[in-house]
């Protein structure tokens, strides 16, 4: 697999960060209650935080060859 292509994936999977954490926020704002809504958004945000430094280290990078 070429570097670009791995750059790619890891790009895409990141947005699926960013998509999980979007409905988990909203699950946990709106329908959960008591510790699972505590728990649905620590894991929400964690992955919202995850998905940002990925997508920065992976525009940070550079272009491949």
């Amino acid at each position: 697999m070429t570097p670009a292509l791995q750059k790619m994936w890891i790009s895409l999977a990141s947005m699926l960060f960013m998509f999980i954490s979007i409905v988990a926020i909203y699950f946990s704002r709106f329908k959960l209650k008591g510790i699972w809504k505590i728990l649905t958004a620590i894991i929400a945000y964690i992955l919202m935080i995850s998905a940002g430094l990925i997508i920065l280290v992976v525009v940070l990078s550079g272009p491949t060859k």
